[in-house]
């Protein structure tokens, strides 16, 4: 189903349209901004605002950089009425090997805060204790 974005009576600007959340990627700092305000100038945040009066997931992946504070008071207040704010950054520690890892690895967490299983991004199973030179039994 896909609506334009001036189409504010669109079915999913209603509460009894049935979603499980909403991922918003990439999110405009103006996006955020009307977000966090309430402004609901458009179909898409109009329906940001419906899944956080409903009480439903909302991850808003925000691309913009630098930041400067009114840009992490607008993230700081819609993570405060419910939203999680997920910037889109390359998760080195994962070690990928390709621009196309990075993005896999970003939507496999966002995926994964709504439950759904995707083998996008592998999970953390802790760091080996580290063996002392004098150990005689490997660590397995």
């Amino acid at each position: 189903m896909v609506h334009a974005n001036g189409d504010i009576g669109a079915a999913i600007a209603s509460g009894s349209f049935r979603a499980d959340g909403m991922i918003i990627a990439p999110c405009s700092i103006k996006t955020l901004s009307e977000i966090a305000s309430g402004v609901t100038s458009s179909l898409m945040s109009r329906a940001a605002d419906v899944m956080l009066k409903e009480r439903r997931r909302l991850v808003l992946m925000v691309r913009e950089t630098p930041l400067h504070a009114g840009h992490l008071r607008s993230m700081a207040t819609v993570t405060e009425i419910g939203a999680i704010v997920y910037p889109p950054v390359p998760a080195f520690y994962a070690r990928p090997a390709s621009l196309e890892d990075m993005v896999d690895y970003s939507l496999g967490r966002v995926l994964d805060l709504f439950g759904l299983d995707a083998p996008l991004a592998g999970r953390w199973n802790g760091v080996a204790p580290k063996r002392n030179p004098g150990d005689a039994t490997p660590i397995a």
